[in-house]
């Protein structure tokens, strides 16, 4: 068994898809004839995620989120303002001990239908 996709419930499949292909650095988003549904893939290949168009708004907190990488500790912060500027909010940012924190940094943001994600950078502790 693998992974094709992850998909998430959505009121805009394809506004949201355009958010993720656009904050991963995807390629164009496919969207279905009726509007119901929106995939978005890497280039390469790969899990895609699919949004698809369901009448009720999200309630509570995911059970299940994505974690993605800023890459080295010092581009956090530009990766943080560039997903901001794509609609994404800041939920909150993990505390760690000192020194952990020296090397690493974790976030959890919402994107446009405060679906839950974290956006690490550094080196993660163990």
């Amino acid at each position: 068994m693998e992974i094709t996709c992850v998909t998430f419930d959505s009121a805009d499949p394809a506004g949201l898809a355009r958010f993720w292909s656009e904050a991963l650095g995807w390629r164009a988003v496919s969207t279905s004839p009726d509007g119901t549904s929106a995939v978005c893939s890497p280039a390469d290949g790969g899990p895609a995620l699919e949004f698809v168009r369901v009448p009720e708004g999200k309630v509570v907190k995911n059970r299940v989120h994505l974690g993605c990488t800023a890459g080295p500790l010092d581009e956090v912060s530009a990766e943080l303002e560039r997903l901001l500027a794509l609609g994404a909010t800041l939920a909150w940012e993990e505390e760690f001990p000192p020194e952990i924190a020296a090397h690493y940094r974790n976030l959890v943001l919402r994107d446009p239908e405060d679906n839950e994600f974290c956006l690490g950078g550094g080196t993660p502790p163990g």
